[in-house]
């Protein structure tokens, strides 16, 4: 993660608080709410009970269900290794910790699941019926920021602390940004500030770029923040189209491009949209195109192993960022490659291997403050650096809950 971000406006957890429990109080509180700051009741409170249950809300079915499917492996993986089985993995690197293996605060960890179907509605609906059925004291999951940002909302109004899963929108953490929820993955202007000097070495100044672009937050803020850093760099924009999520055939948006004088396509584009779009981009020879003497490229400023896999020959050669990646060398990798791959044959995916991660930074914020409680639980959260995960040295902002590296 790089550590070059656009900067925040500057707020405070008791503001936010203050803020929301005003609104309620006009609205009407719902029963779930939490009646006081740092009161003994809260919603969920799992008392003298011996279990606590955590929810995982990831898409099951939809264009990002191959990422939600990873996540699900990495949830359960953390799961055990929180209860003291298996080989540890990642507790065994993370530093400072306050974890024991046996469970939460003494309380061993159970979990249910939903399905986002890749749609904010239901993924807010999943995470209502966990929050109310399941009595869960922690939702995260999701691998659309328009999820992602739905999610944390609901979770604000219920008094639920939410760790986001894979969402880059910058806006999670920018405008949407709410007091419960916590952001372990990078985001667009991180991927944009990182590829603008690749790019301009690999490929110069002076090209024009069109823009295929998923038609929701994540896909706005990315084109926004890529179209920021490529002008930066002398490059144009010639056209940006914006994509339904889950299209499936983008060939009436790929023709076009033939007949434009533009010799870069920037795909801001993610999971099986990817796939495919990248697949039919490459069928309809546009990596095969000259255009004024140049030839022709393909960006995904985003990308993951899954795509890659999907796309397979056709990713080759084509620039992107990504907030981790299994052959990464450092102690902390390896342990949740080891143990990732002795359980489920395969390597982790950067949406695994960050859904991992906020899991166990849950637990541990759970076991510094010495409760559930959730505001008690935001404030060990806010501003903790760690170590020993993956991306070196890594911070929860305090002002803005996004992690820095």
């Amino acid at each position: 993660m790089s550590k070059k971000q656009a900067p925040s406006s500057q707020w405070t957890r008791r503001d936010v608080l203050k803020a929301s429990a005003a609104s309620t109080a006009i609205a009407g509180a719902p029963m779930f709410f939490s009646r006081h700051a740092y009161g003994a009741e809260f919603l969920n409170n799992p008392g003298n009970g011996s279990t606590v249950t955590l929810g995982f809300n990831v898409p099951q079915s939809g264009a990002y269900a191959d990422e939600g499917a990873d996540e699900l492996r990495a949830y359960e993986l953390a799961v055990e290794h929180l209860n003291g089985e298996g080989d540890g993995g990642m507790m065994n690197t993370m530093q400072p910790s306050a974890l024991k293996g046996n469970g939460i605060l003494g309380k061993k960890v159970e979990y249910v699941t939903g399905d986002t179907q890749t749609k904010s509605d239901a993924a807010r609906a999943s995470a209502k019926r966990m929050v109310e059925k399941d009595g869960v004291l922690m939702v995260s999951g999701g691998s659309s920021s328009g999820v992602a940002i739905a999610v944390q909302s609901y979770c604000q109004e219920a008094g639920i602390i939410f760790m986001a899963g894979l969402t880059h929108s910058n806006d999670t953490t920018g405008k949407d940004r709410k007091a419960n929820g916590f952001r372990h993955f990078f985001n667009a202007f991180m991927s944009g500030a990182a590829l603008g000097p690749v790019l301009e070495k690999a490929y110069g100044t002076g090209r024009k770029a069109y823009h295929l672009t998923a038609d929701y937050t994540w896909g706005y803020t990315q084109e926004a923040s890529i179209q920021a850093s490529t002008e930066s760099i002398g490059w144009a924009t010639a056209e940006k189209v914006k994509t339904p999520v889950g299209a499936g055939d983008f060939s009436q948006y790929i023709t076009p491009i033939l007949n434009s004088d533009a010799d870069t396509l920037i795909l801001n584009h993610y999971g099986g949209d990817m796939v495919n779009s990248l697949t039919q981009a490459t069928q309809f020879g546009l990596r095969d195109k000259q255009v004024n003497g140049k030839d022709f490229v393909i960006v995904v400023p985003l990308y993951s192993r899954l795509m890659a896999q999907g796309a397979g020959e056709n990713v080759k050669g084509i620039y992107g960022s990504t907030n981790w990646h299994w052959s990464l060398p450092d102690e902390g990798s390896k342990a949740f490659v080891k143990s990732f791959g002795a359980k489920f044959g395969n390597p982790p995916s950067q949406a695994a291997h960050t859904c991992y991660v906020q899991t166990l930074l849950y637990a541990d914020a759970c076991e510094r403050a010495g409760t559930f409680e959730p505001c008690q639980v935001g404030a060990a959260l806010e501003g903790h650096k760690f170590d020993g995960m993956g991306n070196g040295p890594t911070e929860y902002r305090a002002d803005d809950h996004q992690c820095l590296a």
